[in-house]
């Protein structure tokens, strides 16, 4: 651990009065739903949540996008975020005319990647699916993105995901630590999927990590790594580029958690220098000139600037600057470990297929004053 990292977990240390107060908003706030002195309302389909329990990365936009491979087609999906960092306020419905600065950056990745599925941003979630299915009837299966700690929705199906190299189990309450929500909340998930695991995880790891997170008896734990896929131009999908032991890269990111990537990058080529960025960060044409500037100045014939998908959305709109730019955006997914791709997928249809609608506060009254 390095001198920085000491000083930042030592000021987070001293922040733990005001992580204590948080907790007890947290706990609090729980007690009320679970005592129904805070309504949340169920609806009429299938709806499946997908999020954590901590800030930063655990996989939920690739998680998002695994589940709509794995469902599209068989049913008519649609996706509900909140829009983190969009400009735009409200239900907004992403059409071809939509940018990341209306919708945000995951939601536009959604929609650009799958332009048959249906994706909506919305702050207050219990109003936005009503005005969804409003807009698109035919929808049979909502997926809610980032909407764990959210209890306004009761979901039909919940899916919790941890890294799992910072298991909830094992953190804090903000901002001492990385929780936004209590660890017995937990206990509302169906499935738990541990994220990020190395190739290399095996068995013995699979134990520990179980032991430690300790499922309930409805509940099933799948662990997942990432795969990466072949980087492609971020104007034109068909041009790509397979990385090489001879390469040198700009890594440019705005994420929240860099580490897999930086390894993989590592693995894959010969150097790598990065300029890095706030989560969410909204990309300026100064940004993209400083980018230009740190990659001319490179001293190598084989180079190119990689990017996530979810930083190649917000860098989009400068689509004449990026013409001749070798910006090449690197895809990521989940892999199920341990042969259970097939197990995780019979959860989430049967789920499906024998839906029954949750207790619910009748719909007709949520969107009275």
């Amino acid at each position: 651990m390095n001198l920085a990292n000491i000083t930042f977990q030592s000021i987070r240390f001293l922040l733990l009065p005001f992580a204590l107060l948080y907790a007890l908003i947290i706990w609090v706030r729980n007690r009320l739903y679970d005592k129904k002195l805070l309504e949340s309302v169920s609806f009429n389909l299938p709806i499946i949540c997908v999020g954590n329990l901590s800030v930063g990365g655990t996989g939920k936009s690739p998680m998002i996008e695994y589940l709509i491979r794995l469902l599209k087609e068989e049913y008519q999906l649609a996706v509900l975020s909140r829009g983190y960092k969009r400009k735009t306020s409200g239900y907004v419905l992403a059409n071809e005319n939509t940018g990341a600065l209306e919708i945000g950056d995951e939601p536009m990745q959604f929609y650009s990647k799958f332009p048959e599925v249906a994706v909506a941003v919305g702050e207050k979630r219990v109003e936005a699916v009503p005005q969804l299915l409003q807009d698109r009837p035919k929808t049979e299966v909502i997926l809610l993105d980032d909407a764990f700690q959210h209890r306004s929705i009761l979901p039909g199906f919940s899916i919790l995901l941890t890294d799992v190299n910072n298991l909830y189990t094992k953190d804090f309450y903000l901002p001492t630590g990385d929780l936004r929500d209590e660890v017995r909340s937990s206990r509302r998930a169906d499935i738990i999927v541990a994220t990020k695991c190395k190739p290399t995880f095996n068995e013995e790891h699979r134990a520990k990590v179980t032991k430690d997170l300790s499922p309930l008896p409805h509940q099933q734990l799948f662990f997942s790594t990432i795969e990466y896929g072949v980087p492609h131009h971020i104007l034109n999908n068909s041009q790509t580029y397979h990385l090489h032991k001879n390469l040198e890269v700009l890594l440019v990111t705005g994420i929240a958690n860099i580490e897999p990537l930086k390894r993989y990058i590592l693995d894959s080529t010969y150097t790598y220098e990065r300029m890095s960025f706030s989560d969410h960060h909204i990309f300026t044409i100064d940004d993209l000139n400083e980018i230009k500037n740190r990659f001319a100045g490179i001293n190598s014939e084989q180079k190119i600037i990689i990017t996530t998908e979810k930083d190649a959305v917000r860098l989009m709109k400068f689509q004449t600057e990026l013409q001749d730019l070798p910006l090449f955006v690197l895809p990521i997914q989940h892999k199920i470990l341990f042969d259970e791709e097939e197990k995780f997928r019979s959860a989430v249809v049967s789920f499906i297929r024998n839906f029954h609608q949750p207790k619910q506060t009748p719909v007709e009254n949520i969107m009275q004053p």
